[in-house]
């Protein structure tokens, strides 16, 4: 299991990282105390469905438990069936407090220094000083914009550009109002509709004589080449833009057959592309007992 320790400079841009290895898949907790980094890497690896990658941030907002983090961070290492890596985020002093007067925010160590971020920053530069040095990934944010910090986040842990962005497909109904959080919404009313066929009214385009119904229709198929086409110039340039997440959706009347069978057949097209795509059929069990006769 791929485990990453984010740690660096207050200010430095690791709230930023976090949610940009979120985005590329890893499991990510914020803030946890040093002192269960082994038992929470404990559970990771053996707990059903295990995890492949994991981040934590680990910073001085631990206060004094922050000091075990050195021999913590030793323990993991020694740990089977673990490859701990070290991410450190470092920004220079003027940019960090450049940062803290921008966002008006509070520097983890403004009690213990009565507010004298100066003197803050040097501390925190003194009990990070090990990890710095030991650190496998060394990203200085100081004067890198928001884009450009994730785009250097994601060049380091990516393992293919296309991992960058999840893409979501759905079927719904439009009898039950149109998804609202779609990027791009495909209306398949246009279809042969297999509601009319009375052997196929009780099925959903899960099911193959559905599917076939409606792939038997020439225009059905020339629409899911057309789609294909779009989706193979569209899905390039949202990732190349830093797009996180696209969901396209899919619409026909009751969201049973035409929509599911197009989202199954789109979702299995995209997978095939080796794209990371999850599937959810909104509707599907909607008005479930009409179809029983």
């Amino acid at each position: 299991m791929q485990f990453i320790i984010v740690t660096g400079m207050s200010g430095s841009g690791k709230s930023s990282a976090m949610n940009v290895l979120e985005d590329i898949g890893f499991y990510c907790i914020d803030n946890i105390p040093p002192q269960l980094l082994t038992k929470f890497a404990d559970i990771c690896t053996h707990s059903e469905g295990k995890l492949e990658r994991v981040a934590v941030a680990v910073d001085i907002r631990s206060g004094d438990l922050f000091s075990e983090i050195v021999e913590r961070w030793r323990m993991l290492r020694e740990m089977n069936d673990l490859d701990v890596k070290i991410l450190y985020l470092e920004a220079n002093d003027e940019v960090i407090i450049k940062r803290y007067k921008e966002t008006r925010r509070k520097h983890p160590l403004d009690d213990k220094f009565s507010g004298c971020l100066h003197k803050g920053i040097a501390f925190e530069r003194e009990q990070l000083s090990t990890l710095r040095e030991a650190a496998d990934y060394y990203v200085d944010s100081s004067y890198l914009s928001a884009s450009q910090l994730k785009k250097e986040i994601k060049s380091l842990f990516l393992e293919k550009s296309s991992d960058s962005m999840i893409i979501k497909t759905m079927s719904f109904g439009f009898k039950y109002g149109v998804s609202t959080e779609a990027d791009l919404v495909f209306d398949v009313r246009c279809l042969p509709n297999p509601y009319y066929i009375k052997d196929l009214r009780p099925k959903t385009g899960c099911d193959s004589s559905v599917r076939e119904y409606v792939m038997s229709f020439e225009q059905s198929q020339k629409l899911l080449e057309k789609i294909k086409d779009l989706l193979d110039f569209l899905i390039p340039l949202y990732i190349q833009e830093g797009k996180s997440q696209l969901i396209i959706a899919f619409g026909c009347t009751g969201g049973k057959h035409r929509s599911i069978t197009f989202t199954e057949l789109v979702t299995d097209y995209l997978s095939s592309q080796g794209l990371r795509v999850q599937k959810n059929h909104r509707d599907i069990q909607k008005d479930i007992d009409s179809y029983k006769t």
